[in-house]
């Protein structure tokens, strides 16, 4: 097996951004590293128009700790990439859009570059050092790329869309 530069950058890559998304669901799911766990994470879930708060913040929690495993591993990149894109595009859209770009003011710029990072290793492949490369079932391309990015946005659309309803159904309450 011959190591390229390609193989250690793209290890570089999905590690680190792995690990730190597993951190973020570890948050809303245990309350680990300052995070609220399932409780004070479905309340503001709840605040932000999602129906079932603790459900939609324990979601969220399994999407970004199973996604984040399976980027920091290399394990079913285009499924795990797509699992990013989906948790990255519903808190873009219901937490930080309104706050503009960048991040020290609560903006978008984070989950931003995370779901396009996400998109660029299911394009690209989880290189050598991954499990899909040790299992044979390393899948990448143009191709894989969109289709991670596509499933993402579609999974996140139909979460957004109940929160939508959500909207709805408190202002007619008022």
């Amino acid at each position: 097996m011959k190591v390229t530069a390609e193989d250690f950058g793209v290890l570089l890559l999905r590690v680190p951004m792995g690990l730190l998304l597993m951190g973020h669901g570890a948050q809303k799911l245990f309350g680990w590293f300052g995070g609220g766990g399932p409780d004070k994470t479905g309340e503001m879930m709840t605040a932000l128009g999602y129906p079932e708060g603790k459900l939609v913040a324990l979601a969220a929690g399994l999407g970004e700790l199973g996604s984040g495993a399976g980027i920091a591993l290399g394990a079913a990149t285009p499924l795990s990439s797509a699992g990013l894109v989906a948790t990255m595009t519903n808190a873009v859209v219901s937490a930080h859009l309104p706050q503009g770009l960048w991040a020290q003011h609560g903006g978008f710029e984070y989950p931003l570059v995370l779901g396009v990072a996400a998109t660029a290793l299911a394009v690209h492949g989880p290189g050598t050092f991954s499990v899909d490369a040790a299992l044979g079932c390393e899948r990448k391309g143009l191709a894989v790329g969109l289709g991670a990015l596509t499933l993402g946005l579609v999974a996140a659309a139909a979460v957004l869309a109940l929160r939508r309803e959500n909207d709805e159904d408190l202002e007619g309450a008022q």
